[in-house]
């Protein structure tokens, strides 16, 4: 099978990167994609990139198997392998496509996207098609191409309680009641697929669709294979460990040191030459090589990346720290992601939550702000930014890649989006504001025009 990729090269805000090269479960899209592909197809040589499907009969005018995929397009293994099995088992040329009546993808997928619905004669949307194809025979039409629906089939679980006067209840039901909306719960899936068009998504691709459904699936194949379950008992009897921190569910890698008074719950990945300090309490979570978690920190549900420093007592819940990041003491990060290269000042706080009850609004496709769909959801930092202390961020805001914040008396909240453009160091004299250099510009400047700038 021959694999084509159509490369998208629009930026995702605030990182000003394509999707393609952001971080997700501690590894760049592209190596996500080729890992996968290995996996279900096997080695392929590398092709010319596309910039569109209607280029491949003019790159691949023969009659080859092919699989193409647009590579800001996140799948997981589980979803490209039923893909690839419905399409080769119709022989036909297909398309992957995300049916409206899953409940996942509309919560997930959807908002904020820029997924086009396929609508059924009363104008309801029927599937949203996926830039993921395959031909048995080589490129045909579209009028031939075989519609694939994948199912995420989810399971709906909790992830913490709040009293329902706080968000799970809203007036306005029958007769003055109350009725349910925004509970606090995730549809976790066995089969995964995001277009990663904003922040939110990746969020989504490493925390609600990565580490979170991750950990539902092992419940659920812990639950159904008593043998296996038998196993794992066993490892934990043997190495006279709580079950959760037997090494059949934590996988540490070489070299790294991990204190005795730690506390790691399973499922949770450990990468190479990592220091896990006294006190420190990691659950399910992935953590990737030569990173350094202080005493009393906190991690839940989370992706810290390569090369990472979390210094005493710092706290992340489901929130994703690319790599070369600083997290400092005493701060908490909620439902959040944070670029590559980048810092948090000591005792910062990303709220997660709207003390009102009006929906949280997250950059879209399109350029502007819409509903996320979410209840809580915390803030995003780009690449090589810096956040001074004692700051508190709002929920859902941006900030974006190169901007430093320096906590002051005006500036100690962050109500709103920051671009690079109202970055602090802009205030201090050229001589030391040209010593932070802009690495991810808004457009795709060359090098030489947004260094000029400081000569």
């Amino acid at each position: 099978m021959r694999k084509f990729i159509i490369e998208d090269n629009r930026l995702i805000a605030p990182f000003n990167e394509p999707a393609r090269d952001l971080s997700i479960l501690n590894k760049p899209l592209k190596i996500h994609h080729a890992d996968i592909l290995d996996e279900v197809i096997g080695p392929t040589e590398v092709e010319l990139p596309l910039s569109t499907i209607y280029d491949l009969p003019h790159i691949a005018p023969g009659r080859d198997e092919c699989l193409v995929y647009r590579d800001s397009l996140y799948f997981d293994l589980e979803f490209l392998s039923e893909f690839v099995e419905q399409a080769r088992t119709s022989g036909l040329p297909s398309r992957a496509v995300l049916p409206a009546s899953d409940a996942a993808w509309m919560k997930y997928a959807v908002p904020l996207s820029r997924l086009e619905p396929v609508r059924d004669m009363s104008g309801a949307p029927l599937h949203y098609p996926l830039d993921l194809w395959y031909f048995p025979h080589g490129y045909v039409e579209p009028r031939q191409w075989r519609d694939v629906p994948i199912f995420s089939d989810y399971r709906e679980k909790g992830y913490y309680n709040v009293p329902d006067s706080m968000s799970n209840l809203k007036p306005g039901g029958p007769q003055g009641t109350a009725q349910r909306d925004l509970d606090l719960t995730h549809l976790l899936t066995e089969r995964s697929a995001l277009s990663i068009d904003s922040w939110v998504h990746v969020y989504f691709a490493n925390i609600i669709l990565g580490v979170f459904s991750r950990g539902s699936r092992f419940e659920e194949y812990l639950s159904r294979h008593n043998l296996f379950a038998l196993k794992v008992l066993f490892r934990a009897i043997l190495e006279q460990k709580q079950l959760l921190s037997c090494s059949k569910l934590v996988q540490v890698g070489e070299g790294t040191i991990i204190d005795p008074s730690a506390v790691i719950l399973g499922p949770t990945t450990i990468g190479r030459g990592c220091y896990i300090g006294p006190g420190v309490v990691i659950d399910n979570c992935v953590i990737g090589d030569s990173v350094n978690i202080a005493q009393g920190c906190q991690l839940m549900l989370s992706v810290v990346g390569n090369n990472c420093f979390l210094p005493f007592r710092a706290a992340l819940f489901m929130t994703t720290l690319m790599e070369y990041t600083i997290v400092a003491q005493n701060t908490c990060l909620q439902m959040c992601v944070v670029g590559r290269n980048s810092f948090v000042g000591a005792g910062t706080t990303f709220t997660d939550f709207n003390l009102l009850p009006t929906p949280l609004r997250a950059m879209s496709a399109r350029g502007g702000l819409e509903d996320s769909g979410q209840p809580v959801l915390g803030g995003c930092v780009g690449h090589n930014a810096r956040v001074g202390s004692g700051m508190v961020i709002m929920p859902a805001r941006m900030i974006e890649s190169d901007a430093i914040l320096i906590a002051s008396p005006d500036r100690r909240v962050i109500a709103k989006n920051i671009s690079y453009e109202e970055s602090d160091h802009h205030k201090l004299r050229p001589s030391v504001a040209r010593l932070h250099k802009r690495r991810y510009p808004r457009h795709a400047e060359s090098e030489a025009a947004y260094l000029e700038e400081w000569e």
